[in-house]
């Protein structure tokens, strides 16, 4: 049988405390781009959004590296669009949920839950969540660039 006395549990309390003001071990940085196995947004062709207004699956045949992750693209003409001009295709906050980022988080995203607003491509973590982005796409623009800078450390 344990017996819990006064002592025990000030120990207890004494040892969480200092447990508590250690050092952080600091965590690893989110990366900049979501890219499940190194592949960026589930190897969708970001470029097809623009030019098909759909998400196409790309080709690792038709590849390039950007920001740290590999990008695929359905043709070779995409691919080259994209390498001119990464900025203009590449979807704002990293890929990641555009709505989960105006709530100050990350989330995955899935292909078929994106939008193109004011020229610029948003994904999101599903289609509900793209329903959420678009009651207000404006504020939600503004409170994920706010967030955005402190998300991914």
């Amino acid at each position: 049988m344990i017996q819990t006395t006064r002592r025990s549990l000030l120990t207890v309390s004494a040892a969480a405390l200092a447990l508590a003001t250690l050092p952080r071990v600091a965590l690893a940085a989110t990366a900049p781009i979501f890219a499940e196995g190194g592949i960026a947004i589930n190897g969708t062709d970001p470029v097809a959004y623009f030019t098909e207004n759909r998400p196409v699956a790309g080709d690792p045949q038709f590849s390039t590296d950007y920001m740290g992750a590999t990008w695929y693209f359905a043709s070779a003409e995409n691919l080259d669009q994209f390498r001119n001009a990464p900025e203009e295709f590449a979807p704002q906050f990293g890929g990641y949920c555009a709505y989960a980022a105006s709530k100050g988080y990350i989330a995955p995203t899935v292909p078929e839950a994106w939008t193109i607003y004011e020229g610029k491509l948003y994904l999101n973590a599903n289609l509900r969540a793209r329903e959420l982005w678009l009651e207000d796409i404006p504020g939600n623009i503004a409170l994920a660039q706010d967030n955005w800078p402190n998300i991914l450390k």
